[in-house]
């Protein structure tokens, strides 16, 4: 296509972006300088001050006001003559359907979950509009190829790592890591004291013997009414950091092979005067964005600082106060958030405290923020340069010059003298549930699971299905939506809450069963057979409930500079990389040769660049990725050393 032709395919393209964060405000920025007249954008967050630092489109005076209409606003102002439409909703709104999207030419995501992507890619597939998927995370970026059904594979083709979850026991009794000491402090401490406390908490130790855990007979969580903040403070520091730590240290066995604990009391750590003082003073505990900050009550001003276990002491004891006596009528219906200042600073207190009785280093409020978050921080440079080669990979699509479609990676240091490794696109997976129709597994007790395990572990958290319909046979077993009929709405709830196992549903669902269960929004069917299962591993599969049939394909994959072809194959399976250090394949760029292992070295860095799936259940414990940054992609390792890792 000529220069014209091409400048010509852009101004008449329709475009639709899904995200207007870190990736997104490049996106758009860059889309309108390179001459694209009619761009939809979808977001439903409003500006945050921490999107400041890397989001352009954003300043201060727009904090809390909608993503998608500020940053058309800002465009507009240096290109008014071009059209923006902002939708400041969901994407998965019932709105956003398959015919709404067929009016777009190209689909292109800058998206921080799984959940969302998995939508949008389904709809693409339904629609048959190419989809253009990025994500980036630090230094490193991917643009994830150009998904276009039937020529490529799917943003699904490829399972997405579990996160990383940890058995109970570790996170209570015997943490090693501080990210340990950030869950327990997150999914236990702080959801005893300001959430639900009816909820199934186990914050007590266990003795490490198999008995029971530990418990007071009275409820030391429950503040009297006489009881003041500070002695309140104390009374659970010393039960949490004291009291727990010395019943775990009653069981010899436990600490033979591990460094024993050091019960801390909060008189040993702090003056009577100084604990006294620490919650009466009349101090500004306003941020300069008017959050309130138990930091600032206490003037600890740098939160990349690595502070004492005296001023973690004082900063638990001031956040706790600060809750009750300014958010107490939040107290009992609060969950944690990464970006509600004075939860990130309770949790990062006492995560230090924990960590300082197990011999684990200590942390700052910044390092901390990002591990409960499950957040690597952002580099805009980074942001840009993917943005840039998602319009690159969009004009070919515009083109219909599919066959120079390219993924390519963004590296944190040079690879043979490059830091944008081009590969081409994979075909598509033939055991992909979503693009391919393939049967799926399910090992199940049949005679102990309920329809609504089924649901939510599976339907809607596994295969990420919004209003599921579950048939057997001609038999219609469960359909979920807001617009069904009030009786039968009722009738199918009714189904889900009794304790009814899959054996006595109206139409039994045995072993050798095969259902049905489908997504009209998303336009998806998938098969399930049903394979009966008395036993599971409670630690490795805590569901009780394993879904197979979803595998990883072996691939092969050309290395490429920016627009050049080449020969040499390059295998990704398992087999290949075991020998990848022997192994040598010749590819054209700066025409020299590759090592296997350094192209696989690539494509294991960014195996897990993908939003990781999310798993609410408590245990085993969980690091969750259900609220990430707007253009952040989490690695549950540090990315150097996943480098060495081979792929499985």
């Amino acid at each position: 296509m000529d220069s014209d032709s091409k400048t010509e395919a852009i101004k008449r393209a329709k475009v639709l972006m899904v995200g207007a964060g870190g990736i997104g405000c490049e996106l758009l920025k860059t889309l309108a300088l390179s001459g694209f007249q009619d761009i939809h954008i979808i977001d439903m967050d409003t500006i945050e001050v921490s999107n400041l630092n890397r989001q352009f489109l954003f300043r201060q005076s727009h904090v809390g006001q909608s993503k998608a209409k500020v940053a058309r606003d800002v465009v507009l102002r240096f290109m008014p003559r071009i059209c923006i439409t902002p939708y400041h909703a969901n994407v998965k709104d019932p709105e956003f359907n398959v015919d709404f999207f067929k009016k777009f030419n190209v689909i292109l995501n800058g998206l921080d979950n799984l959940d969302a992507r998995r939508h949008v890619n389904r709809l693409c597939l339904a629609a048959e509009v190419p989809l253009v998927e990025s994500g980036t995370t630090g230094f490193l970026g991917q643009q994830v190829t150009v998904h276009i059904k039937g020529r490529t594979e799917c943003y699904e083709c490829q399972p997405k790592p579990t996160p990383k979850t940890y058995p109970v026991c570790t996170i209570t009794s015997t943490p090693s890591k501080f990210v340990h000491c950030i869950v327990w402090a997150k999914d236990l401490l702080f959801a005893k004291l300001f959430g639900d406390r009816n909820q199934e908490n186990d914050l007590f130790v266990h003795t490490g013997d198999g008995s029971d855990s530990v418990k007071p007979t009275d409820d030391i969580f429950e503040r009297g009414l006489d009881e003041v903040p500070v002695q309140y403070g104390r009374k659970i520091y010393d039960h949490v950091f004291g009291y727990n730590i010395e019943v775990a240290l009653a069981n010899e066995e436990t600490w033979k092979n591990r460094r024993r604990p050091r019960p801390i009391f909060l008189g040993d750590v702090l003056p009577e005067k100084l604990i006294l003082q620490n919650g009466n003073l009349e101090k500004n505990c306003l941020t300069e964005d008017l959050s309130l900050s138990a930091m600032s009550s206490l003037g600890l001003n740098n939160p990349q600082e690595i502070w004492s276990l005296a001023e973690n002491s004082r900063l638990f004891l001031e956040a706790l106060r600060l809750f009750i006596e300014r958010r107490g009528k939040d107290i009992g219906s609060l969950t944690f958030d990464k970006d509600d200042q004075l939860a990130i600073e309770f949790v990062t207190a006492a995560a230090n405290i924990r960590a300082s009785s197990f011999g684990i280093p200590l942390h700052s409020l910044f390092d901390a923020k990002g591990i409960a978050g499950n957040i690597v921080h952002a580099v805009a440079t980074t942001n840009a340069i993917i943005a840039g080669l998602i319009v690159i990979e969009a004009i070919k699509v515009l083109e219909a010059d599919f066959q120079n479609c390219r993924m390519t990676y963004c590296l944190e240091h040079p690879c043979q003298k490059m830091l944008l490794m081009p590969v081409e696109p994979f075909e598509a997976n033939k055991s992909c549930y979503v693009c391919s129709e393939t049967p799926l597994l399910l090992e199940v007790n049949t005679q102990t699971s309920t329809l609504r395990d089924f649901v939510d572990k599976i339907v809607k958290n596994k295969l990420g299905m919004s209003f599921p319909l579950i048939m057997q046979g001609a038999i219609l077993i469960f359909e979920g939506g807001d617009d069904l009929e009030e009786d039968i709405a009722a009738n199918y709830a009714l189904n889900l809450d009794k304790v009814v196992v899959l054996t006595a549903l109206p139409a039994p669902v045995t072993s050798g069963s095969m259902l049905t269960v489908e997504d009209l929004q998303q336009e998806l069917s998938c098969h399930i057979n049903i394979k009966h299962r008395e036993e599971f591993d409670e630690e490795k599969e805590p569901d009780r409930m394993v879904l197979l049939g979803w595998t990883t394909p072996e691939k092969e994959s050309q290395g490429v500079s920016n627009g050049e072809n080449t020969a040499a194959a390059i295998p990704a399976s398992p087999e290949a990389i075991n020998k990848s250090e022997e192994v040598e394949v010749t590819a054209e760029i700066s025409r020299t040769k590759r090592k296997l292992s350094e192209m696989t070295e690539v494509q294991e860095i960014f195996q897990i660049l993908p939003d990781t799936d999310a798993n609410n259940s408590m245990d085993p414990q969980e690091v969750e990725d259900n609220d990430y940054d707007n253009d952040l992609i989490v690695l549950d390792e540090n990315p150097e050393a996943s480098k060495k890792r081979r792929l499985q």
